[in-house]
């Protein structure tokens, strides 16, 4: 089992930055992907980024450039610095952990508010 506790969400103005954080414990393996996603009212869940243990990264077109996902792989934590923040941000972020298994554990979420 991985456990996995985010933290960093809350309310900023358009253009602001937040920073997401995301610590994983319990069985970790040493090849793993972290990523973040989120599910806004009404639609579906969707990926942002995720960053393997070798520090590959992927971002979804409408972060590029605007958001960086990095990891600090002694301490089995995750972050994303979201900079230039936009209303259509908006959303709760769930961190996503995958295994050497392809095993996924999901967190509890964190909600993420720009105001415009």
């Amino acid at each position: 089992q991985v456990q996995l506790v985010e933290s960093g969400g809350g309310l900023v103005q358009a253009g602001g930055s937040l920073r997401l954080s995301c610590a994983a414990s319990g069985s970790i393996s040493r090849t793993n992907t972290m990523g973040w996603y989120r599910q806004a009212p009404g639609k579906q869940r969707e990926l942002v980024a995720e960053i393997t243990s070798g520090a590959s990264t992927n971002y979804a077109d409408s972060v590029k450039g605007r958001f960086t996902i990095s990891r600090d792989n002694a301490k089995n934590t995750v972050y994303l610095q979201m900079n230039s923040l936009k209303p259509e941000d908006t959303a709760v972020y769930y961190c996503k952990y995958v295994n050497s298994f392809q095993w996924q554990y999901w967190g509890q979420g964190t909600q993420v508010t720009v105001s415009s």
